[in-house]
């Protein structure tokens, strides 16, 4: 569930950076600032961001919109935090908390 909700987010992120290439400065931003504080292992996977980041607009698209094991792997330090607006965020919450609910 919590993979298929990071799956949502990123699609919505993809689809905002289509129209805004300029969220990639935003996600290294976040990079920078979390990589003073982050574990070993995030910080890895921050540099790993980096570098997705600095390539093709395509490929940073493909890693926040596929369900490989990696792709599953980078959304779970998604640098893109601060591109959705809370209503935006919102609503994939409340998507997934229907879900939630009618699992049970």
């Amino acid at each position: 569930m919590i993979d298929q909700r990071s799956l949502a987010f990123g699609r919505v992120i993809a689809a905002k950076l289509c129209e805004n290439p300029g969220l990639i400065s935003l996600a290294m931003n976040n990079i920078a600032r979390w990589q003073s504080t982050a574990s070993p292992g995030v910080v890895a996977t921050l540099e790993e961001w980096r570098e997705i980041l600095r390539g093709p607009q395509d490929c940073v698209i493909e890693v926040l919109t596929r369900g490989d094991e990696r792709a599953v792997r980078l959304r779970q330090s998604n640098p893109f935090a601060g591109a959705l607006t809370n209503q935006e965020r919102n609503d994939i919450l409340r998507a997934f908390e229907s879900d939630d609910s009618s699992a049970t």
